[in-house]
């Protein structure tokens, strides 16, 4: 699967990073503390030189206190523009270790091997890497693509069930905005590296068309403008999958609501939004998809097709409420 770089989907494909990434050089192998040590050793040990980075999990982790961390370590390690950085992680490990690779020495190479169902479907795929910033989700970033992504599906055996129920979120989306049978195949049960691949040919798609977001990647959005104002407002108790389940509701029709909320229990994913419209308002009027004339938001009337509409904060609070 081509999409300016190599993705690869392969069981067991960690142990084989080094026969598909260039690792003869230093390599900075930034990973969290919940994940396995011995993913980021694995790579370790098929690299010229290698040194592991060992960030807090958690979406706190894409600050720029650790950036600062980050970026002195590679300055330590004698990196120079010939060397990598390798995420060993799920989102925030590949968000925080792309954008120092984008950043260092004004750009090294990078390569991704995402651990959560959610990053292997969506966020290690497509360039976008960032942290937050004053309490407002990913406001600082760039698109940085990475040289080349290994899925292993191995890697979900150890995964905890909430990230793994909360990675469904993800796909879920995308099967909503671009693929009737896909939806119908998660209704029904589907195999982990169906949805994988499914998913990820969605995503590959949309990102070769529209790599910076000018346009029809913005339906990669779908539920995250609330989501994003969920997540940001409960600082952490809710993880991104969940909030992007909550962020769908408002902004569907009735009749894809119906099918919608059964899928979402059916997978352990919340079915109810408990904070006030209030309470999100700030959050909302710091999306990143905003301009001066109202926020960019994707709304699916009917399962396998999205439209886009520009919507005031007032029309966003309103569909909060009336739900």
């Amino acid at each position: 699967m081509e999409i300016g770089f190599d993705v690869r989907i392969e069981r067991g494909g960690l142990k084989k990073a080094g026969e598909r990434f260039d690792l003869l050089r230093r390599v900075m192998i930034v990973t969290d503390s919940l994940v396995p040590e011995v993913y980021a050793q694995s790579v370790e040990a098929q690299c010229g030189q290698g040194r592991i980075h060992v960030i807090p999990a958690g979406e706190r982790s894409k600050s720029f206190e650790e950036l600062h961390r980050l970026l002195a370590a590679m300055l330590d390690f004698n990196m120079d523009r010939t060397d990598c950085v390798v995420a060993v992680g799920g989102g925030v490990v590949g968000d925080l270790a792309g954008f120092a690779a984008s950043c260092y020495m004004r750009g090294v190479d990078f390569y991704n091997i995402p651990t959560t169902l959610l990053a292997q479907v969506d966020s290690s795929v497509g360039g976008k890497t960032g942290i937050d910033f004053n309490g407002v989700k990913n406001l600082v970033g760039a698109f940085y693509q990475p040289k080349g992504v290994m899925i292993d599906t191995d890697v979900l055996k150890t995964l905890d069930p909430r990230q793994l129920r909360a990675g469904m979120a993800e796909s879920i989306k995308m099967a909503l905005t671009c693929d009737r049978e896909l939806f119908e195949m998660i209704e029904n049960g589907i195999d982990t590296e169906k949805l994988i691949e499914r998913s990820l040919k969605i995503k590959a798609y949309v990102v070769e068309r529209d790599e910076k977001e000018n346009g029809l990647r913005r339906v990669l959005n779908f539920g995250h403008t609330v989501g994003h104002a969920i997540e940001s407002y409960n600082n952490g108790r809710l993880l991104h999958g969940e909030c992007v389940a909550l962020g769908m509701l408002p902004m569907c029709s009735e009749r894809v609501r119906e099918r919608l909320i059964p899928v979402l229990k059916k997978y352990g994913l919340p079915t109810e939004i408990t904070d006030s419209a209030d309470a999100l308002t700030p959050y909302i009027i710091h999306d990143k998809k905003s301009d001066s004339d109202g926020i960019n938001t994707v709304f699916v009337g009917e399962i396998g097709s999205f439209s886009f509409e520009k919507l005031s904060v007032d029309e966003i609070r309103a569909r909060l409420v009336s739900r």
